[in-house]
């Protein structure tokens, strides 16, 4: 006979250090249907996903890459998003695509308090050229927290 789920409440958190920061989610354009060239954009403000072209988005869970920080003392802080198109290379494969024109939801520079966390998304456009082959494609990108 099977376990029943176990009905009792969880608790969690995530530690972190003054002076780091971490990620909590990737830059993810969910699925996307192509029959042709076109763009999918991910928003980092509102969260949505749009797309031009001959793009369609069929699901997924498409969200901006989070990230969430925190300050030892009262400064300033300055979010370096990536300011050149990064190549995203299919699974299995050598055919590639551009994601590029990044996007910081705020400012780049933040002023924080004493211990004080902050979080920020990065959004980008997928670049999706005419008979792209299907597949999952991957790739990283840098993104550096200057603290003074």
């Amino acid at each position: 006979m099977p376990l029943a789920p176990d009905p009792r409440p969880k608790a969690q958190t995530a530690l972190i250090h003054p002076l780091t920061v971490v990620k909590r989610n990737d830059l993810d354009f969910g699925y996307l249907g192509v029959a042709g060239a076109g763009t999918a954009v991910i928003n980092p403000n509102t969260r949505a996903l749009s797309v031009t072209g001959a793009v369609t988005p069929l699901g997924g869970n498409p969200i901006p890459a989070t990230f969430i920080g925190a300050s030892k003392s009262a400064v300033v802080v300055n979010i370096k998003i990536p300011n050149q198109p990064i190549t995203l290379t299919r699974v299995g494969g050598t055919e590639t695509m551009t994601v590029g024109n990044w996007t910081l939801q705020g400012q780049d520079k933040r002023t924080l308090a004493r211990m004080e966390s902050f979080e920020f998304s990065i959004g980008a456009t997928l670049n999706v050229k005419a008979n792209q082959m299907e597949g999952l494609y991957t790739g990283s990108f840098d993104v550096t927290i200057q603290y003074p």
